[in-house]
């Protein structure tokens, strides 16, 4: 049986203050299987938040793949070994041709690091764009990046944040441009220049904005035009999870010249990786000097390449794109009952509900995806709550999660919100 008072205050002794926990009542948990996990007093909670485990929690081939490279050798990649070629060989074989090469890492943070270097390496500029509600990793290259935790010292003069999309109040790809147009300008005329724009091709943490095909076009050109390269960030909707296109980009229909990767990639093993064409890869290897103890080590890679064997075999994408447009559908019901719910969004498992006060003002209900979150989290369902205003509700699950799973999700949310 859990102890929380304990729990917590050992918590804070050792790792310090201020480290996040979700929910007003903490979860303990010690097990997970597939889509559940399980607290210390035996309860079982269905996950319709975690993409870490992107396969399921405890997918038995990829522990399995760790277990049995573990017992052979486990090793930094100063010596040779086929682990880490094969895998990036299938791996940039999930791309467009002008994504030819890798560097493996362990973080996303890292991942979004290199990116960064690799676009100054390639265009001999300093200046960056991001909008103004990413995130994008906690070193202090791209904590530059998010606005909500301000770094010590305010932003460098190499930054520029541009608005971020709202489909819901009606932000266009226009405006979008134009405001990327003026950061260019503006990096321009500081002296900085244009190295590039950073984003999440589905803005998970914007709050999942419905952006049609091509919706990009017009300030992915900008940048380009400046001499700036793009980088695109798949840590959250990438490897199957927005449906049946493999990545975020290919549903946007832009082709990034850099991607980074990261929490899902080993179902819980920490792997991440940097993707990108041959020129770039060696202009960053010329200008930097670049190693990576644990970054593509054998049994990390091991762990990756059964991700990507369960992906395949299971046909997780277009189980991801079919339970999606289930779980759509069925929270447009909802809203049919339920007018707090303004608008629902999002493609395959990366699903956004935003909550209103009234649907004629669309002003944004924080606090009540807040006790949305913690009302469900108390009937057994696991989600969070993104956005600009951090009023919708995120339903981020593992790949594995199928309709019964998501008939209890509705289910759950339809007694929430009748009981708040």
């Amino acid at each position: 049986m859990s102890d929380l008072p304990s729990l917590l205050e050992r918590r804070t002794r050792l790792l310090g203050p201020n480290v996040r926990l979700f929910y007003d009542d903490p979860l303990h948990l010690v097990r997970g299987d597939g889509t559940w996990v399980w607290d210390a007093d035996g309860r079982a909670y269905i996950d319709a938040y975690n993409n870490v485990p992107h396969v399921g929690h405890c997918h038995p081939r990829v522990i399995e793949a760790i277990t049995r490279q573990a017992g052979l050798l486990n090793t930094h990649t100063r010596y040779l070994h086929e682990n880490i070629l094969d895998y990036v060989e299938r791996l940039v074989g999930t791309f467009g041709p002008q994504i030819t090469s890798a560097i493996m890492v362990c973080t996303g943070s890292e991942a979004n690091d290199i990116a960064l270097r690799m676009a100054q390496a390639a265009t001999g500029n300093t200046g960056i764009i991001a909008t103004d509600h990413t995130y994008h990793g906690n070193t202090a290259a791209v904590s530059q990046l998010s606005t909500t935790m301000p770094p010590i010292g305010g932003f460098g003069g190499h930054v520029r944040h541009v608005p971020a999309p709202d489909s819901y109040r009606g932000s266009t790809a226009e405006g979008f441009a134009q405001a990327v147009e003026a950061a260019c300008t503006s990096l321009v005329a500081s002296g900085h220049g244009v190295s590039g724009i950073i984003l999440c091709p589905a803005f998970v943490n914007e709050g999942f904005p419905d952006l049609p095909p091509g919706w990009l076009d017009p300030a992915l050109a900008v940048v380009r035009r400046f001499g700036g390269v793009v980088i695109a960030d798949e840590v959250q909707p990438g490897f199957g999870r927005i449906g049946p296109q493999f990545w975020g980009h290919l549903r946007m229909g832009f082709a990034p010249d850099i991607v980074t990767m990261g929490k899902p990639m080993g179902n819980g093993h920490p792997v991440a990786a940097v993707a990108t064409g041959f020129d770039i890869i060696a202009a960053f290897r010329k200008a930097f000097r670049y190693f990576n103890t644990f970054g593509g080590n054998p049994v990390s890679c091991g762990a990756a390449a059964a991700v990507l064997d369960v992906l395949r075999d299971e046909d997780l994408p277009a189980k991801a794109a079919a339970t999606g447009d289930y779980l759509r559908a069925g929270l447009r019901k909802l809203a049919d009952r339920h007018a707090v719910i303004g608008d629902v969004r999002g493609s395959g498992l990366a699903i956004g509900a935003e909550l209103v006060t009234d649907r004629a003002s669309k002003a944004p209900a924080q606090q009540l995806a807040d006790q949305v979150v913690n009302a469900m989290r108390a009937k057994g369902v696991l989600m969070g709550a993104n956005g600009i205003s951090y009023n919708v509700l995120k339903i981020r699950p593992p790949m594995a999660f199928g309709l019964a799973e998501a008939d209890q999700v509705l289910q759950t949310l339809d007694e929430v919100l009748t009981a708040l």
